[in-house]
């Protein structure tokens, strides 16, 4: 989340998108309900269903699965040509002046570089126009054909209404309605903010859908604003915390990059990550990447990393290809993987083609779960159908600690890093996460000791000082003050992360959250309800990445001169008289002048927020194009999916599915009684009466259709497999009108599976093993497949 979650009180209209927010995310759509009680506020939903969050929203838009760029860029289409942006917040603070190289192109659905054979793209005429000193060439006045302004409102000016609802199912008055309702927020003194999940992210396009909305966004100016911004709900209590701290295969605590084969030695490998701007008025934060990277080497290997032997940067893994989870299962798949932790995830329900996933487990030598019960993945091999006595696989089940039962911090969507007191003793031998891989690692450098092996350095090498293996385990607060960073001259911890150097004389765990736990102490644990602003910061309540900034990008909520935009909701403003910023931590040097006009996006080596991305790998505009499966042809060009899709592996198992056979599109969800995989809450007898089976919720129209009635036992079926599900007959979902025929939707919760009190088969089993080429996130949101009545 740009902003945080009391935040959505300022808004003046929200607009959720691939979130039913008021069933999944309940406190979020609080704020959201108060910004309509107190500032008359309109909440618009924008779902394929017609889900809670759509019956308490001032307008509901029906769209088809997988078509919210053509949504979007739709919006943006109307805010362009009905002149609703933000003239000088565009031409100041985004790179739509800019000029783009003269040899960049689109048509017929791609963009100039592309290589069929390979399936990529050559960027190299994706990029800026430079003048004698390598600065990007700017035209402020936004009228050059060759602005990023012009090439934005030439691409978009295709998704007419008209367009756009023929490939939506939206009706056109309703669309219009939204359109015209969100981009009154181009006022400078209004504000509109979205609320996205993982309908937004779970698509072939996913990272584009993302990209559609934060260029509309920029256009109306409601990046760094109070009540704007875009606001990602997270669907677990510290996704955002286990992300910023290098969830991801790819990357570093703090979002730092993973050395790859070509990095044959740190400064090869700074040179690769290191961005360098030659405009002097750009801060580009991002130069500071050697001091985060070498502290975070120091406190992984202490004193043992030196100048002389690049801080043990060799020590570190250098990735090829990608690692990400479909790669790890495919391998898995192929006997190329021989043990596997499964660590805060249950695949054999939650992973895309699912009975593919669960085959690949049975091809691990060793298999160690660790959770409060049993999951799906800890008992494949008691799954329907399967010999147990054919399986080699030897499985652990290690029995962790619940959130209640151990002391940490937990980083919640707004980027707030609250502490987190133990309220009682795990039961039985259960111990907690922290606890397990201080054990694990202990054993691994004993073990290592006795035996070095050809290769011990990145273990035996490593700075371990978390203490021993009794029941209490180790202390959070030592790993959070690792974390934070020490001064390693004084042994003082940072104060934060500018205080990082590149000399090795400061650790630090993860430079973003430096200033968590300085000197001070802990500012996570702080509770403090003062609120000097007046719009919901609390900025002593506990600690927000980045420095405690609780709206990131926060410049942009001024004018060039320092003045916000909107009075009445100050994040930050210039005091003429103190010389000085005041508000929200502000986004660069407390004293640095608003007329000294460093670019408002700090991170970006140009200093400008991008309506063009060329860093993308599926080109610099969002374009539509259909899912993976559909049942309709691509109206705006010829490219049918997006060209550079991860198209998955083409197993006997995988397996893709065309509309002749499959005609509905398939998408799924959560539901309120059932938590993700549901193995948290499937164990519990109260929920499970509420919840107790798999069910299929599917149209009247489509089930009149196909002669089922409400309660029916029905299989649905994809080309990977088959499921068996209850029918619920329901006005929530409605035929779509498409172009020139009628595409009908139905709808899965991915809860159930065969663990647990209540069971059920899993969706996941119908669900391709494709993804978005940006972030190999599956397409789970829209899928083809087909319902009958029976089993």
């Amino acid at each position: 989340m740009t902003n945080h979650w009391i935040d959505l009180k300022n808004s003046d209209c929200i607009i959720i998108m691939g979130s039913n927010a008021a069933e999944n995310h309940p406190m979020s759509f609080r704020w959201a309900l108060r910004a309509r009680d107190e500032r008359s506020a309109k909440i618009i939903s924008v779902d394929p269903r017609f889900t809670r969050t759509s019956a308490l929203a001032d307008i509901y838009a029906p769209l088809r699965s997988g078509t919210d760029i053509a949504f979007i860029g739709g919006m943006i289409n109307y805010c362009l040509q009905n002149q609703l942006y933000n003239q000088e917040y565009v031409a100041e603070y985004t790179n739509a002046s800019h000029l783009i190289s003269k040899d960049f192109s689109f048509s017929d659905g791609l963009f100039s570089g592309y290589d069929q054979t390979a399936r990529k793209y050559d960027n190299t005429s994706w990029a800026y126009q430079l003048d004698e000193n390598g600065v990007p060439l700017e035209d402020k006045t936004l009228q050059d054909p060759n602005s990023v302004f012009q090439m934005l409102k030439n691409h978009f000016s295709r998704y007419d209404a008209e367009t756009v609802c023929k490939i939506t199912g939206t009706p056109k008055e309703r669309f219009l309605e939204v359109a015209r309702t969100y981009c009154a927020t181009g006022d400078p003194r209004k504000a509109g903010t979205i609320m996205y999940a993982m309908g937004f992210t779970q698509h072939t396009t996913g990272t584009q859908i993302i990209r559609a909305f934060s260029i509309l966004q920029l256009l109306l100016g409601n990046i760094g604003i109070a009540g704007g911004g875009v606001n990602a709900l997270r669907g677990e209590p510290n996704v955002q915390g286990s992300t910023d701290h290098c969830l991801l295969f790819h990357l570093l605590p703090g979002y730092l990059k993973a050395p790859v084969d070509k990095d044959v030695s740190l400064q090869a490998y700074l040179d690769r990550c290191t961005p360098v701007s030659k405009d002097p008025a750009s801060v580009n934060y991002w130069k500071n990447y050697p001091k985060f990277m070498i502290s975070l080497l120091k406190a992984w290997y202490g004193e043992k990393a030196t100048p002389e032997n690049e801080f043990c940067f060799s020590l570190l893994p250098k990735a090829s290809g990608n690692h990400s989870h479909m790669s790890i299962f495919h391998s898995m798949y192929q006997g190329k993987i021989e043990g596997l932790f499964c660590w805060g995830q249950n695949p054999a329900v939650s992973g895309p083609n699912a009975l593919m996933e669960q085959k690949a487990l049975e091809k691990l030598d060793w298999l160690v779960c660790t959770d409060i019960f049993e999951t799906e993945t800890s008992i494949f091999w008691k799954r329907p159908g399967a010999n147990p006595s054919e399986i080699k696989t030897e499985v652990f089940l290690l029995p962790a600690a619940s959130s209640s039962e151990k002391e940490g911090s937990i980083s919640n969507s707004g980027r707030w890093t609250q502490w987190r007191y133990k309220c009682e003793q795990p039961l039985g031998e259960a111990r907690s996460d922290l606890w397990i891989l201080n054990s694990l690692m202990l054993r691994l450098k004993k073990l290592y000791a006795q035996d070095p092996g050809p290769y011990p350095d990145p273990i035996t090498k490593l700075t371990w000082h978390l203490g021993s293996t009794g029941i209490q385990g180790p202390s959070a607060t030592v790993v959070a003050k690792e974390i934070n960073g020490y001064d390693l001259s004084s042994g003082r911890l940072l104060d934060n992360f500018t205080k990082c150097l590149d000399n090795g004389t400061t650790s630090c765990g993860c430079w973003i959250y430096s200033g968590s736990y300085p000197e001070a102490g802990n500012m996570m644990a702080r509770r403090g309800k003062e609120d000097p602003t007046g719009i919901g910061l609390y900025p002593n309540w506990s600690w927000c990445w980045p420095l405690n900034r609780r709206i990131i990008y926060n410049r942009a909520s001024c004018d060039t001169q320092g003045r916000p935009w909107d009075p009445d909701r100050a994040v930050i403003w210039w005091n003429e008289v103190m010389q000085q910023w005041e508000g929200d931590v502000p986004d660069y040097g407390k004293k640095v002048p608003p007329n000294k006009n460093t670019g408002a996006f700090i991170m970006k080596p140009e200093g400008h927020a991008r309506l063009f991305g060329k860093d993308l790998v599926d080109g610099p505009f969002p374009e539509h194009y259909e899912p993976y499966e559909s049942p309709v042809d691509n109206i705006l060009s010829p490219q049918q999916i997006n060209p550079c899709v991860f198209l998955g592996y083409n197993t006997d198992l995988d397996k893709r599915g065309f509309s002749s056979e499959f005609p509905i599109v398939a998408t799924t969800y959560r539901i309120t009684e059932h938590w993700q995989s549901g193995i948290e809450t499937r164990w519990q007898p109260w929920l499970c009466e509420l919840m107790p089976e798999m069910f299929v919720e599917l149209s009247r129209e489509l089930a009149k259709e196909k002669g089922i009635s409400n309660g029916d036992l029905c299989t649905v079926a994809s080309a990977r497999g088959s499921i068996r599900a209850v029918a619920i007959v329901t006005g929530r979902f409605r035929p779509f009108p498409v172009d020139d025929r009628v595409v009908h939707q139905i709808g899965l919760p991915w809860c159930y599976g065969y663990a647990g009190l209540a069971t059920g088969d899993p969706a996941n089993v119908l669900t391709p093993n494709i993804g978005d080429p940006n972030t190999r996130i599956p397409e789970y949101k829209a899928f083809l497949c087909s319902i009958r009545k029976g089993v």
